[in-house]
């Protein structure tokens, strides 16, 4: 069989799946971000400062830790599952941080597992991770996944299924068989999983300390946490699944009908729920011109919203080799110069809650 026809076969499955999944991601227009937050009495700029990616967090390593799948009953009567990552440097003494990692969407938790490299990060850096499955467009649950972050995306969407609900009860377990520290729990997620961070961020508040994702944006209304949550935000100039700027994305992502909101205006939305200084700090690598971060700091609990841009870079998790032909055929090659699972890491260690 030649690389066209099965090209040609996987498209004909995908559009399958998404002719069930156009339904639900009809676009709402943008409305500005609902926040009670009390206004922050620090008014003073920041002055810029220089970004390090990977600060305080220690490079990936073989992992040699538990890995396992598990399920759970859901109070609507849904069979939801897992995989689960436990070291083997864990200190049982001492309660553990949590990372509670966000497929994208038509992806798997198998798959972002693989993908990602948090196994190897966890293992070196002393922390649990949990892969959620979203929600299959098939009867029985399997297949694609998507996440219902709001507008966006697919059966979970159209469904309105309580994934915030789910991701409670998940952390709630391992909460109980594992004492995770609940001031260090968090959230990271990709494409439609960023979506799904965000709309944790604004709705489990309470949960979660902070997010970090690639390649998303808002998907709900109203975001107003009573508890200020810390944001680092990746996204690539060249992502035409999931357009740096909003608007349809193109190839696949083109099928849905999902009309994107624009990245930035997720990450003003956080900075306003935070009550953040109104000027934001301009921040460079000096190793890697192709990154523009913009920080918004002097938040409210000592949060942080980070906006990282970069150059060039496309939809695929960036700094890890794509998990399949067919991936990198469809999301584009990987940027190669930014590890954005350790970046990702590196930002949300950093901030615990206070």
């Amino acid at each position: 069989m030649t690389r066209f026809s099965t090209h040609a076969r996987v498209l004909t499955l995908l559009l399958a799946v998404l002719s069930c999944v156009s339904c639900s991601c009809v676009p709402r227009p943008a409305l500005p971000p609902s926040t009670t937050a009390p206004p922050n009495p620090t008014t003073t700029t920041p002055m810029p400062t220089t970004y390090e990616p990977y600060a305080n967090t220690n490079p990936a390593v073989a992992p040699t830790g538990q890995s396992s799948v598990g399920q759970l009953r859901t109070p609507d009567g849904r069979i939801r599952t897992y995989r689960l990552y436990v070291p083997a440097s864990l200190d049982a003494s001492t309660p553990a941080p949590l990372l509670v990692a966000l497929h994208g969407g038509l992806g798997t938790s198998a798959q972002f597992e693989a993908n990602s490299g948090f196994d190897g990060l966890a293992e070196s850096n002393r922390f649990v991770v949990v892969y959620p499955d979203g929600i299959g467009a098939s009867a029985d649950g399997t297949g694609p996944q998507t996440w219902n972050g709001g507008y966006c995306c697919g059966p979970a969407a159209r469904d309105n299924v309580d994934d915030v609900g789910f991701v409670r009860q998940l952390i709630d377990r391992l909460d109980a068989e594992l004492s995770i520290d609940p001031a260090r729990t968090f959230v990271a997620g990709h494409s439609n999983g960023a979506i799904m961070a965000y709309r944790l961020a604004c709705e489990l508040y309470d949960r979660i300390a902070a997010i970090g994702v690639q390649a998303g944006s808002l998907g709900v209304d109203m975001c107003a946490p009573a508890s200020p949550v810390s944001v680092i935000h990746l996204h690539g100039t060249a992502d035409t699944n999931h357009p740096i700027d909003g608007g349809p994305g193109s190839g696949i992502a083109s099928l849905s009908g999902v009309v994107f909101r624009p990245a930035r205006d997720a990450v003003e939305a956080l900075a306003a729920a935070n009550a953040c200084a109104p000027s934001p700090v301009a921040e460079t690598d000096p190793t890697n011109p192709d990154l523009t971060v913009t920080t918004w700091a002097l938040c409210n609990n000592s949060t942080t919203v980070r906006y990282v841009v970069v150059e060039g870079a496309t939809h695929a998790w960036m700094g890890h080799p794509a998990y399949s032909e067919l991936a990198s055929f469809y999301l584009g090659q990987p940027y190669p110069n930014l590890d954005a699972s350790r970046a990702i890491w590196s930002f949300l260690a950093s901030h615990s809650r206070r």
